[in-house]
């Protein structure tokens, strides 16, 4: 067996030994039979329904982050935009300044003159010599008051169109902000409910969760390793790959924080998109954006360094390191840990560096 399928074998196993020391306690046992003169209470959900309403209520705040992360994105953007427009604006009104100043001089000279530019003054002599020089100084003249007046026009028409698109810019700036304002009201909202149902839990319940966690996750990661998937899995990472998934593996053990980019702390893009910066080739900060813009790889032809994408929304990434295994940072109350490559809903795999 070669260390590829030796280092797969070790991960399915680490798993089903998590698996198989939990605890066959009941944390939850169902409520004693009400009386039949009493109504019958609520029914206390199992650990299993909790389990998967806080995992939901996580996977909604991942995608409300994902929505965070894109509007800050684009607005920092727009705010650079709006800064190189406004140096251009007063670059402009200073340039139009100057072209008034020399569009003034010229005109004050022809009123001193009697109307007459002096070149124009000069082909009233009879000297032949003066008349020429006189001919070419009032072509010249014209020119540079056409030349002055054309510029003229052009950068007031320029500032115009810089100031317009100045405006539209901080339009689109407001509107990034209260989408942000508005996903991140949602993700405090959410991870809020998330921790609450964790809070009504016993101590032994929140460790039956956590196992229970472990569980989901090896029986997919099974699933997809039995699926074979893996088998055609060998390939060598890029020079930058190795580089990304360095960087990535270096941040395990920190603490999952949404919209954070390190280097104390990651979501799970602010990490991959951090890994892959540290390597050279900046790529989208979202998981959405990775997915819609890096070149899509087949499964089966997947190498270190590559980026995960799960679920139908888009809104978790994980870096593949080899052996059926990826680097991520899960969610809220996690640190940056190893998984299964498998133990999520894959919806396809990205590279970077094509």
């Amino acid at each position: 067996m070669n260390r590829r399928h030796c280092a797969a074998a070790a991960i399915t196993l680490v798993c089903a030994l998590a698996v198989l020391t939990v605890p066959t306690q009941a944390f939850a046992a169902p409520p004693p039979s009400p009386s039949p003169a009493a109504p019958a209470g609520p029914q206390r959900k199992s650990l299993e329904e909790v389990r998967e309403e806080i995992d939901a209520l996580y996977r909604k705040a991942g995608a409300a982050t994902d929505a965070y992360n894109l509007a800050e994105e684009r607005a920092e953007k727009q705010s650079g935009e709006i800064v190189k427009l406004a140096q251009a604006i007063v670059a402009g009104q200073a340039k139009i300044a100057d072209l008034k100043s020399r569009a003034g001089a010229q005109a004050r000279e022809q009123y001193r003159t009697g109307g007459l530019p002096p070149g124009a003054q000069m082909m009233l002599s009879d000297d032949p010599r003066l008349f020429m020089d006189g001919v070419n100084r009032v072509w010249q003249g014209q020119q540079a008051a056409k030349g002055v007046l054309g510029e003229l026009t052009r950068t007031q028409e320029d500032l115009e169109t810089y100031t317009k698109d100045a405006s539209s810019n901080w339009k689109k700036l407001e509107a990034n902000r209260l989408k942000q304002a508005k996903a991140k009201k949602r993700i405090n909202g959410q991870i809020a409910a998330a921790k609450k149902l964790e809070s009504q839990l016993e101590k032994e319940e929140r460790a039956r969760l956590l196992e229970l966690e472990q569980e989901a996750e090896y029986k997919a990661q099974t699933a997809w390793l039995g699926s074979g998937a893996l088998k055609e899995i060998n390939r060598e990472a890029s020079t930058r790959g190795k580089k990304a998934v360095a960087f990535a593996t270096a941040q395990i053990g920190k603490p999952y924080v949404w919209g954070a980019e390190g280097p104390g702390s990651y979501d799970c893009s602010g990490l991959t998109s951090q890994a892959w910066a540290a390597a050279g080739r900046p790529i989208p900060r979202t998981s959405q954006e990775q997915w819609r813009q890096l070149p899509h790889i087949a499964v089966k032809d997947m190498r270190p360094g590559d980026l995960i994408i799960y679920h139908g929304d888009a809104s978790h990434v994980g870096m593949y390191i080899g052996d059926g295994a990826i680097v991520h940072a899960p969610r809220p109350g996690r640190n940056v840990t190893l998984a299964g490559a498998g133990s999520m809903e894959i919806l396809g795999v990205v590279r970077p560096d094509r």
